[in-house]
């Protein structure tokens, strides 16, 4: 760990939106860039850093099976969109020469390694980023509830939620100038107040094992490094 940081390892949960570029669709390439170079540049200072990633930019199984898709096909489908999420990141991790490992829930043995918690923690001791893809490996779970779970399975101090937005408000500020920005949240108003920072199953697994939330904005440069460094940036969720 970096001398005088907070934080030995943590988990960054990046949602599908953040590698495509804006308004659309798909990766894009200017948005994996940016994505790349927030990541290197937190495990630079001497963080242990994995990531899990959503596959929203391609496909919501959600959604889908609100279309009338079969439930279970549709999140399978789901989880075959953060693979490819997890190797275009490790490609762009790799070209600004980050040593990354992709482990997967789903057996995909070409193309990553089968999630094994030991292991995960050997990767994390020998520097290197972690990219956990296909979701819990299991349909009606989503990414959220993959970056608690895996936060609790490799011991990360925090789970940093990655947004467009500066933290929790009381509205949506894009649409309510007035809305109310919180700087701190206990878990149980998290779900009192259904306030949409990630999913009830995933804020009531970090209320049981303590594990904090801090959700910032991840568009602004350098914010990745300003959070493990300490400053005070967007919403932290704690206690009880």
């Amino acid at each position: 760990m970096g001398e005088g940081l907070p934080f030995k390892r943590v988990l960054l949960k990046v949602t599908g939106e953040a590698f495509a570029d804006a308004g659309k669709q798909g990766i894009g390439v200017n948005a994996l860039r940016h994505l790349a170079s927030e990541i290197k540049e937190a495990a630079s200072v001497g963080v242990q850093v994995a990531v899990v990633v959503g596959g929203g930019n391609i496909f919501r199984g959600a959604v889908a099976s609100e279309g009338g898709m079969d439930r279970v096909t549709a999140d399978y489908m789901g989880m075959l969109a953060t693979m490819i999420n997890g190797l275009a990141l490790q490609n762009a991790l790799e070209q600004i020469d980050c040593q990354t490992r992709v482990l997967t829930s789903i057996d995909v043995h070409q193309l990553a390694e089968p999630y094994v918690r030991r292991r995960a923690v050997r990767h994390l001791e020998k520097g290197r980023v972690l990219i956990f893809a296909g979701g819990t490996g299991n349909p009606y779970f989503t990414t959220d509830t993959t970056a608690s779970l895996r936060a609790m399975e490799i011991g990360a101090d925090v789970i940093l939620k990655a947004t467009k937005v500066d933290g929790v408000y009381d509205a949506d500020p894009m649409k309510v100038s007035s809305a109310r920005k919180y700087t701190e949240l206990k878990f149980i108003d998290v779900l009192k107040n259904n306030l949409k920072i990630m999913d009830a199953a995933a804020i009531s697994l970090c209320m049981d094992n303590q594990v904090p939330i801090i959700v910032f904005n991840m568009t602004v440069p350098g914010n990745i490094k300003r959070v493990l460094s300490g400053e005070k940036i967007g919403t932290i969720v704690r206690g009880v």
